[in-house]
């Protein structure tokens, strides 16, 4: 695993993070212009991955596809209270010699940004062709628009609004209680996350937010086996399996952060080109547009799809082009300087 240290940073919160470190991946010319890219809740930094572990946005990125490594290099940092290589909950603390666990620091996605500012300057990286991601990662490349319009030529959103909606905060609730009143919980010092039925629970619930309910109603058509139907079997197997590969002080971190995010009275002046998913409950695209009609330089296109909210992570036939097209419209004037 590769990780970049960024020494000391302090959060929004007035607290403060020591012995920093961010993972990462890096793909492409490492004199090519950059595009970082930003994974949503339970992402990772292996966005490209390799042919015998694609990564989750493998049909976006590569040589010859929207975003070509041909011409782009490509990172991805795990966020910052993650759990695959990035300081998070399961992280050293050290002043005290013991993990983090609950006692790791709110976090905003503010101070997400900001840490993975430290680190591109660490590895020699001053500027950004764009920031490119979708969900929580959608939120910080507003973030980054935010904060350092100097650093990057353009920002693209996908799935994502101005300030997250209060119905994502409502089953964000629902997935803090099912965790926080797990009785294996322990105030955060549970044994194994894969042990608590409320992680399971918490999954199950934000799975039924993610993609609509005609997919829903067109992939399992009230089927069952064993007196069970088929859409409670899947949602067990996706809670189990979230339970098994993340951790569950990292979730709640993360969805607490999502929480704050609000940059709807902020006038981005940076380029905006964003992507907007039909049926997504979670960012819906009237609470989108209105905000990016009052800025100076944004544009967007909406993407019919029954998948809802999981639009950013599939069906790429129906929207990489649009990708391609901005991002060769960013590329070109940089090419000919």
């Amino acid at each position: 695993m590769t990780t970049v240290s960024i020494g000391t940073l302090s959060l929004e919160s007035t607290e403060v993070l020591h012995n920093v470190e961010l993972a990462y991946e890096r793909c492409g010319k490492k004199d090519a212009p950059v595009i970082l890219v930003c994974h949503a809740l339970t992402g990772d930094q292996f966005a490209v991955g390799n042919a015998e572990n694609p990564g989750w946005w493998s049909g976006l990125i590569g040589p010859g596809k929207a975003v070509d490594t041909n011409v782009f290099q490509v990172i991805t940092f795990n966020v910052l209270g993650g759990c695959n290589g990035s300081t998070g909950p399961l992280s050293i603390n050290p002043e005290t010699g013991q993990p983090y666990r609950a006692s790791f620091p709110n976090l905003t996605i503010r101070d997400m940004v900001r840490a993975e500012h430290a680190a591109l300057n660490e590895l020699g990286i001053s500027h950004l062709t764009a920031v490119l991601g979708g969900s929580l990662g959608g939120m910080k490349a507003l973030e980054w628009g935010h904060l350092y319009p100097d650093f990057v030529d353009a920002i693209l959103p996908l799935a994502v609004t101005p300030a997250y909606s209060d119905y994502g905060v409502a089953f964000n609730w629902i997935g803090i209680q099912a965790i926080e009143n797990d009785a294996l919980f322990k105030d955060g010092n549970y044994t194994d996350s894969s042990e608590l039925k409320g992680f399971e629970l918490a999954r199950m619930a934000a799975m039924v937010t993610y993609r609509s309910g005609n997919l829903f109603d067109q992939r399992f058509r009230r089927c069952s086996n064993d007196s069970r139907f088929e859409v409670e079997s899947y949602l067990d197997y996706q809670g189990k399996k979230l339970a098994r590969r993340f951790d569950a002080n990292s979730y709640l971190t993360l969805l607490k952060a999502m929480n704050t995010h609000d940059v709807s009275k902020e006038r981005i002046e940076v380029e905006i080109f964003s992507l907007s998913f039909t049926k997504d409950l979670l960012y819906p695209s009237e609470q989108l547009i209105p905000w990016l009609q009052g800025l100076p330089n944004a544009s967007w296109e909406i993407i019919e799809t029954d998948f809802g909210h999981d639009g950013f992570l599939v069906e790429f036939e129906k929207w990489n082009g649009h990708i391609k097209k901005k991002l060769d419209n960013l590329v070109v004037p940089q090419l000919m300087r």
